[in-house]
């Protein structure tokens, strides 16, 4: 689970060999979804090399009102969920927190994942984010891992068939990874959003996962 062992292998169904996954159709804006207990470590890597890429990152929470990671950082989302609306988007990160595992108050931001989803926008989920989308039934037909199956499996939701003991899933417009893989996370939103593609995306990974060095020149490299 830890991503050093058979779980590095990208299961993307949606690149072609040497090319991005998906390039963006018009640069809307990135919403990371920021709430209380929010893991801080599970979307650096995305976020940072998104915006590197051109990517504009927004926050949205329950409201305006400031909220507090993990860690102890304190963030004021730039949005209310309310005034999210998928046509507006390019993307919607859901970061693990807390609050995934005490309860259903996170509940509406996986109601707004399924408006994406429908509206074929690409949602991204993580650790306890995962969780939340078995209970609104958005994993009972879709490819997806998390941190282990039977974490899922106390939802009572249908998707046991589909889950995959790798490191992160893309199927379609949904990328779910388990929280020890922030990394092979960010490979897969990096991919799907056309941001990095074929052997930078791949120099990327190994980079930032293996620590290659000989990795760095060749994400450097001009094209």
């Amino acid at each position: 689970m830890t991503g050093t062992d058979s779980r590095a292998t990208s299961t993307t169904t949606t690149a072609a060999d040497g090319e991005a996954a998906s390039a963006p159709a018009a640069r809307k804006p990135v919403y990371l979804a920021v709430y209380d207990t929010l893991a801080d470590w599970e979307t650096g890597h995305a976020t940072a090399w998104l915006a590197r890429s051109g990517f504009d990152i927004r926050t949205v929470g329950p409201s305006t009102d400031q909220v507090t990671s993990i860690g102890g950082l304190r963030v004021s989302p730039d949005l209310a969920l309310s005034e999210l609306r998928p046509e507006d988007a390019s993307l919607l990160i859901l970061p693990g927190a807390d609050l995934w595992d005490a309860g259903d108050d996170l509940a509406p931001f996986t109601a707004t994942a399924r408006a994406f989803l429908d509206a074929g926008v690409p949602v991204a989920a993580i650790c306890g984010a995962t969780l939340g989308l078995a209970r609104e039934g958005l994993l009972d037909e879709r490819r997806h891992t998390s941190a282990v199956s039977f974490y899922l499996a106390g939802s009572g939701y249908q998707g046991g068939k589909h889950y995959e003991e790798t490191d992160a899933v893309t199927d379609g417009d949904l990328i779910t990874a388990g929280p020890t893989e922030p990394v092979a996370f960010a490979r897969e939103i990096l991919g799907r959003m056309g941001a990095l593609g074929g052997s930078r995306l791949d120099a990327w990974y190994r980079l930032f996962h293996d620590s290659d060095p000989a990795a760095f020149e060749e994400l450097n490299a001009e094209d």
